[in-house]
């Protein structure tokens, strides 16, 4: 969940995505369950996870 927050507040997704994500990964309880996520919550999920994990780099470099 503390990634979902860093992303949320990184404005890399938005309010309503944060929830729907979270929500699912409430819902869903299990690895498995998580992976059938619907498609666009997974776009949005993988392109804050790269964007994230850019911005780290940047940070350090």
């Amino acid at each position: 969940m503390q990634t979902l927050d860093e992303m949320l507040a990184k404005h890399l997704l938005t309010p309503e995505q944060h929830h729907d994500i979270s929500a699912w990964t409430r819902w869903a309880k299990t690895p498995e369950g998580i992976l059938n996520m619907p498609p666009h919550l997974w776009r949005a999920l993988e392109l804050a996870s790269v964007l994230v994990d850019f911005d780290g780099e940047a940070s350090s470099a």
